[in-house]
């Protein structure tokens, strides 16, 4: 079973080695470089990466052109930045591989102080809880380490181009019925500056983008439901209506006609007289 990963990057060029380095036997890097001005596209190719370049700013918009880019039966995701150890990818993948989920997500475990800002940690479990409520699916972290089918996540369509992107896909997931869980993965001190939950100015903008989500998926299945109740209404109006003979003595389609009446045997039966 072949195993693309992609990498969203936007100047990493001092933690790309030890990212690429770390990879699975077997495992493809895709490094998407988002406008690197430190050369992190051709640190990326000198460790044998594939170097996909996308100039559209937005986390989602390179995920999704590795997404374009991968070729693998399965894809999954991780940050350049070595925050999480490449190797824990098996995990995920085995779990997919193995048909025991559609989606493996990491759920990131802190092994040391100042692995995950405040600010930003915060903001993860109030946008997990949130989502916990509408998909049901016991999930604690947004996490970005992440693995799945390619043509299955081709098919989902996701349309984000922005932070929302990881919201997004499970989102899409439950939409289509998948398996999703989590498991622990480590989640250290990132290398560099991080370009979307370092800054509370990013962690507001994540925040955002994530909300507006949530909110459409929410408005969606309002509407479905009223969808349904409405459907089930008109059907049962329709049953009533139809149960009986009609006003010109024809029956409705597969409502059967009374058996016949044998008057002799029914006065025999009420006064007692042979026929």
């Amino acid at each position: 079973m072949s195993v693309d990963v992609i990498l969203p990057c936007l100047d990493e060029a001092e933690a790309l080695p030890a990212v690429l380095t770390r990879l699975p036997a077997g495992y493809r890097a895709i490094v998407v470089d988002n406008g690197s001005t430190d050369g992190s596209a051709d640190v990326a190719r000198a460790h044998g990466a594939l170097v996909v370049t996308e100039t559209r700013r937005g986390f989602g918009s390179a995920c999704a052109a590795g997404v374009g880019a991968a070729t693998a039966d399965v894809v999954a995701f991780c940050d350049a930045d070595a925050s999480m150890d490449p190797l824990e990818l098996t995990t995920l993948v085995d779990r997919v591989t193995g048909g025991r989920v559609d989606l493996a997500l990491g759920r990131r475990r802190p092994t040391g102080r100042g692995a995950w800002a405040p600010h930003a940690r915060l903001a993860n479990v109030v946008l997990a809880f949130l989502m916990r409520r509408a998909t049901g699916y016991p999930l604690h972290d947004l996490g970005p380490m992440r693995a799945m089918r390619r043509d299955a996540l081709v098919a989902l369509d996701l349309q984000d181009r922005r932070s929302g992107y990881p919201l997004e896909m499970v989102l899409a997931a439950h939409r289509a019925g998948w398996r999703v869980d989590e498991s622990d993965i480590g989640y250290a001190q990132r290398i560099g500056d991080s370009k979307v939950t370092g800054t509370l100015r990013g962690t507001v903008n994540a925040v955002r983008d994530m909300s507006r989500l949530l909110s459409g998926y929410r408005a969606e299945a309002r509407a479905s439901a009223h969808d349904v109740v409405a459907d089930d209404g008109r059907e049962a109006r329709g049953a009533s209506r139809t149960t009986g003979p009609v006003a010109d003595g024809t029956r409705p389609e597969g409502v059967p006609a009374p058996l016949p009446t044998d008057r002799a045997s029914d006065a025999s039966r009420t006064t007692g007289a042979r026929p």
